[in-house]
């Protein structure tokens, strides 16, 4: 929209217009205090017309006064500002610079409206000079400064992105998912196998589920039983083990929410979902709060609100899960990513530093724009980046997704040869954006002796830190997958009551392969037997692989990320008093027999003294060394070679 001058609904008097006029310039155009008779005779019936909502014939009107007297300067820029209200974009430049030649400082708003029209027109070096002098014109509105500014810095930015376009294809992600009715708002659980997304049925909006076939297709998408009501849902996110289900819902009464727009959540339990409930006024508020997105370990929730405290209209908040798992207070993300404008769908990559959003208060195309912003070291977030041109248009784009492996985004679009109005879409993300390596670990904890799926606690552990990573449980199927983004060293520990815990280790500090995922079967062994009525002796066990005790190089000395690990062998002794355990070292086939067969008495001794020094009983304890004479793997590589470098127990 031009910021005109004149507007149509009003007639002005000749007086009442030259009070817009800047003083008395150099007069080599004439005014409606001196444009000829005939000519203020057409310009006034032009007015007529524009009240009247009749462009047409006030632009005839018009051309007759210009025909008149082509220096009318008031004619001229009416004609411009209804050539561009009808987006007759050429026409509304050339009369804005015939207002300009004739006098540059006749009104401020000229500059303005040219600049729009050569930004409509794609001639970004021109609406940025032209913008450029209104933000020098003096002009005090505050608003409308700012708009100004936008233009500016949208202007600069277009001018690069278009000479420099990132690769662009996008793709349907096929008729399982997209249909004839609108589909958006595509969301993926980490192994990439689910797609939850939102369709516009004949009357409300419900949530629907694709699984990835063998052949890459993207199988028939299924109602979402549960969740789904009579009233709209949409803007969801899934946990990475597609097992929790956070979206948005408005104006429901009577079940705990807020008003407005809320924040949601339902599970899956034994295959289906539970009732949808509304979090409480510790997250959602009176005012709007949606689109939600989960962190990878489920620690955090990002979202959009229009709540108190924020930088402009809609910014993006963050809230954080306690251990006892009550959520904090939302916090905003700041000016460094929120401002004036409106910032929404936050999304959060596994990778857990990457977060994507939208914004139309960052330099970019000119509406909403997608962008990403990396998390510092420090836990402070970068500068965010605009996502390039062609991604980002002149129209608004909407929620971006992007898969684990960092390689593809998923959006919704109008485009053409699509199904309906709204269908889903795939691309390669271009480089620049994609996030930080990221694999998965995907297990099954069964018992032992009988094979049954078990619930059991699993914990993955920072071994740098030795802060907990991710702590959860498995679900009723004995199943868990956990993200694991690159440049850590995670211990995994998974255990259940009465059972024997279960090691795993996975150093990821040079890199992580979404190519490459850990597919685990973790059967535990019961210590006393899965029915303790009729079984309480220990029975006998398989050697648990220690795979988080670490000792420094050809030496015993135990380095300290193993201390961890060992704490939890004390407190399964403390737990099951009458367990008694023998500590079995072993090495590779690296230097001579007796060296080896040393090094591995020595170590499992070292295993031996910690657990007496922290209070075990050495009458329950034994440790011997086998060198390398028990290898579990190869010894021609130096993956295999780790392997047979082990510790381990197992129960006498």
């Amino acid at each position: 929209m031009t910021i005109r001058l004149f507007a149509p609904r009003m007639i002005f008097s000749i007086l009442g217009l030259f009070l817009f006029l800047q003083g008395t310039f150099s007069q080599n155009y004439t005014t409606v205090k001196t444009a000829p008779p005939k000519a203020l005779a057409a310009f006034e019936n032009a007015q007529q017309y524009l009240q009247q909502g009749d462009p047409a014939r006030a632009l005839r009107a018009l051309d007759q006064a210009l025909g008149v007297d082509s220096n009318f300067i008031e004619a001229r820029l009416i004609w411009a500002e209804t050539h561009f209200d009808a987006g007759h974009w050429t026409e509304a430049e050339h009369g804005f610079e015939a207002v300009m030649r004739l006098n540059p400082s006749f009104h401020p708003s000229v500059p303005f409206n040219l600049a729009l029209a050569e930004w409509r027109q794609d001639k970004f070096g021109e609406a940025h000079t032209h913008i450029d002098n209104f933000l020098k014109s003096g002009v005090k509105d505050a608003a409308l400064m700012y708009k100004a500014q936008r233009l500016a810095e949208n202007s600069l930015f277009a001018m690069e992105a278009v000479k420099n376009p990132v690769p662009f294809e996008p793709r349907s992600v096929g008729s399982g998912i997209n249909s004839t009715s609108d589909e958006y708002l595509p969301s993926l659980t980490a192994d990439g196998n689910t797609m939850i997304f939102t369709r516009r049925d004949d009357y409300d909006e419900n949530f629907y589920s694709s699984t990835l076939q063998p052949d890459g297709s993207w199988g028939k998408a299924e109602f979402l039983e549960g969740v789904n009501t009579t009233q709209n849902e949409g803007a969801q996110t899934i946990s990475a083990d597609g097992s929790w289900l956070v979206f948005t819902a408005c104006n429901r009464r009577n079940d705990g929410s807020q008003g407005s727009c809320d924040l949601y959540w339902s599970q899956q339990k034994n295959d289906a979902w539970t009732k949808s409930t509304p979090f409480s006024n510790a997250i959602n508020s009176t005012d709007w709060d949606a689109q939600p997105s989960i962190s990878p370990d489920g620690k955090t929730l990002f979202f959009s609100s229009t709540r108190p405290g924020g930088q402009g209209g809609k910014d993006l908040w963050f809230t954080s899960r306690l251990p006892g798992g009550k959520w904090t207070v939302p916090e905003n993300l700041g000016p460094g990513i929120n401002t004036r404008g409106e910032e929404q769908t936050p999304f959060l990559h596994p990778d857990g530093q990457t977060l994507y959003f939208t914004s139309d208060g960052l330099p970019g195309m000119g509406e909403n724009d997608l962008y990403f912003v990396r998390k510092n070291e420090d836990g402070s977030w970068g500068v965010p980046q605009n996502l390039g041109y062609p991604v980002n248009t002149k129209v608004s784009e909407g929620t971006l997704m992007v898969s684990l492996d960092g390689k593809t985004a998923y959006f919704a679009a109008i485009r053409p040869g699509s199904n309906g109005s709204i269908d889903i879409y795939a691309f390669d993300l271009p480089a620049h954006a994609r996030p930080q390596p990221v694999t998965y670990a995907k297990a099954k904890v069964t018992d032992a002796s009988t094979g049954n799926a078990i619930i059991a606690n699993v914990e993955f552990t920072d071994l740098k830190t030795g802060q907990s990573f991710v702590s959860a449980r498995t679900k009723a199927d004995g199943t868990f997958l956990v993200c694991l983004p690159a440049g850590k060293d995670y211990a995994l520990n998974v255990s259940k009551e009465k059972y024997l815990f279960h090691s795993e280790n996975f150093n990821l500090v040079k890199t992580a392969s979404f190519d490459k995922p850990f597919l685990l079967d973790i059967p535990l062994q019961p210590i006393t037997g899965s029915d303790e009525a009729t079984a309480t002796a220990p029975l006998p066990s398989k050697p648990v692989v220690l795979r988080n005790v670490f000792f420094e190089t050809a030496s015993a000395a135990l380095l300290p990320v193993s201390t961890n690990e060992l704490n939890r062998l004390v407190a399964l002794l403390n737990d099951a008093p009458t367990l008694r355990i023998q500590v079995n070292g072993h090495t590779d086939d690296q230097g001579d027999d007796n060296s080896n067969q040393m090094l591995s008495e020595n170590r499992a001794k070292a295993v031996y003294d910690f657990l007496v020094q922290n209070g075990i009983d050495a009458k329950r304890l034994r440790f011997k060394g086998f060198g390398e004479n028990k290898p579990v793997d190869t010894n021609s590589t130096p993956e295999g070679r780790a392997r047979n470098r082990r510790t381990e127990f197992m129960v006498w």
